[in-house]
């Protein structure tokens, strides 16, 4: 009898110990847990803005990825825009863009070619992590064996054509990547224009 009492007392102390190594690991991760937030939290104060540079380079090779553009003009031409070519304008926070033209009449083997040159504002989206086109605006439009009447007329045309084509175009999209350092989330806030390039500042997300 006193060996089964026995034995019933040490199986109680082995469940008990086994609850207090349970209680003990979950409070050792709670720990951990909050030690780790608040280990971001010090980090997010500590780092701090970034500026970071977007070469002219990355963003003309973001822009050629999304083109060449097809659409129908007056609905009686068809319309293709090739090769952008982009300008960064310091001086106005502009940027301007020179496109490759083609004009054809539908079921026609003819057509005209020439340039467009339009300009935009830029514009950061922080809920879209992205560098928009904005707000553009037709300044030149040339098609060679058009005379200077229907070309007034079809570059009237042409402006409101690239409000729809070009309309909150993307230059450039932040990768995760870009948004992330030194295990601190950021978030864009603040753009500007240089020769040659683009700065943008992120903010660490508090």
């Amino acid at each position: 009898m006193e060996t089964i009492r026995q034995a019933a007392h040490e199986q109680a102390a082995r469940e008990q110990a086994a609850t207090a190594g349970v209680t003990r690991r979950r409070f050792a991760g709670a720990v951990a847990a909050l030690v780790a937030g608040g280990l971001l939290a010090s980090c997010a104060s500590i780092v701090g803005p970034r500026r970071v540079e977007l070469p002219q380079a990355r963003l003309q090779a973001g822009l050629e990825r999304r083109f060449p553009l097809h659409n129908r003009m007056l609905e009686l031409f068809d319309v293709q825009l090739t090769r952008p070519q982009l300008a960064i304008m310091p001086q106005s926070d502009r940027v301007g863009l020179t496109l490759d033209v083609s004009v054809a009449p539908p079921f026609m083997r003819q057509s005209w070619r020439g340039t467009m040159g339009l300009s935009g504002r830029l514009l950061l989206d922080p809920a879209r992590n992205a560098v928009f086109l904005t707000d553009t605006h037709v300044d030149r439009f040339d098609v060679n064996g058009i005379d200077a009447g229907q070309s007034r007329d079809l570059g009237r045309a042409a402006d409101l054509l690239v409000n729809q084509l070009v309309r909150d175009m993307a230059v450039y999209t932040f990768r995760p990547e870009d948004l992330r350092y030194a295990g601190v989330q950021f978030v864009p806030t603040r753009l500007e224009t240089a020769p040659g390039a683009l700065f943008v500042t992120l903010e660490p997300v508090r």
